[in-house]
């Protein structure tokens, strides 16, 4: 479960062949009158191929990430051509005018505006202008979080984009990476409203376009932001039965009965996702607890179920490589 090399060019290969493809496209667009009709290039300088504006961005989030961990790949300059020519200030301008419509308030909530945040904490790993020119548009995010969290009384639980937990994990490596404590604190502090009394959780999953398992994933969520003793407290009343494998559920990798449905097709990104998030638990269990090694097994089983399938059919291949990147490189 590490990522070689030879797998580092082949999820670069796949990135770099759909971030400037336009089409198809699925926009998240709300139209206020015939002048909005424009194509995906137009509305979104930067973030306007890989089928859909939140997969655009994390496929540039994947990329900035392989070239940290494999820069003597052979794809590495190629990327780097291709940040350099994205990450402009005129372009970052346009993608902020097309934030400030007043039809754009739940534009990619909080799906985009989480990935868009983990995007910006990669990019302020590398030694590059990338990062500083980006920053508007992820601090445009941020401010959209410290706006929604307080009036955001009940969390989703759904396994989709809308899901919650999600999007305060992927926040909160923002948080840290920016050094925002405040705005970390705020994170968790949400978690806690949302989460915190969350006991016996019976995992009913996966739904048929799960890409997220909702148990798993706010289990990860309460990991990242609350103190490891806390956290140590809350997790075996959630989740009370993992050293005698249930809910079996969160066992068994999903079916993916047809690669083509963008739809069913999810649920190879389900196991990625779990993939994961049990490799992440895992490490956050002491070596004595028995419910460890099933983690560990858990998570071998779903990436095997999944990893073969990163590419094949575009309704799969625009996205999936992020989150076999997540499996491989956490925990």
């Amino acid at each position: 479960m590490t990522l070689a090399r030879s797998t580092a060019s082949r999820f670069a290969r796949i990135a770099l062949g759909h971030l400037t493809r336009e089409f198809p496209n699925h926009p998240d667009h709300v139209m206020a009158g015939p002048e909005d009709v424009r194509s995906p290039r137009a509305l979104h300088p930067i973030f306007f191929g890989s089928f859909d504006w939140h997969s655009c961005v994390h496929g540039y989030w994947l990329l900035a990430t392989l070239l940290r961990l494999r820069p003597e790949m052979p794809e590495a300059e190629t990327i780097i051509a291709l940040f350099d020519d994205a990450f402009t200030e005129a372009k970052v301008a346009g993608e902020l005018a097309y934030l400030a419509r007043p039809e754009s308030r739940g534009f990619e909530r909080p799906y985009g505006w989480a990935w868009n945040l983990m995007l910006q904490a990669e990019l302020l790993r590398h030694d590059r202008a990338w990062a500083a020119i980006h920053a508007p548009l992820a601090r445009a995010f941020a401010e959209r979080f410290e706006a929604f969290l307080p009036v955001a009384d009940y969390p989703v639980r759904a396994g989709t984009h809308t899901n919650t937990a999600f999007a305060l994990v992927l926040a909160s490596e923002y948080a840290d990476m920016a050094d925002l404590p405040a705005f970390r604190q705020m994170l968790q502090n949400r978690a806690l409203v949302w989460y915190g009394q969350d006991a016996a959780c019976p995992a009913w999953e996966p739904s048929g376009d799960d890409f997220l398992s909702p148990a798993l994933i706010e289990a990860e969520a309460m990991r990242r932001l609350l103190p490891r003793e806390r956290f140590g407290l809350w997790f075996p009343r959630f989740l009370p039965d993992l050293a005698d494998k249930r809910p079996a559920t969160l066992f068994a990798p999903a079916r993916v009965s047809d690669r083509t449905d963008g739809k069913i097709v999810h649920l190879d990104g389900l196991n990625l996702s779990r993939a994961w998030c049990w490799r992440t638990l895992a490490s956050a269990m002491s070596e004595a607890d028995p419910a460890k090694p099933h983690a560990i097994t858990a998570a071998l089983n779903h990436l095997a179920a999944a990893i073969p399938h990163v590419s094949g059919d575009y309704m799969g291949e625009h996205w999936l490589a992020t989150f076999a990147l997540l499996a491989l490189e956490n925990g």
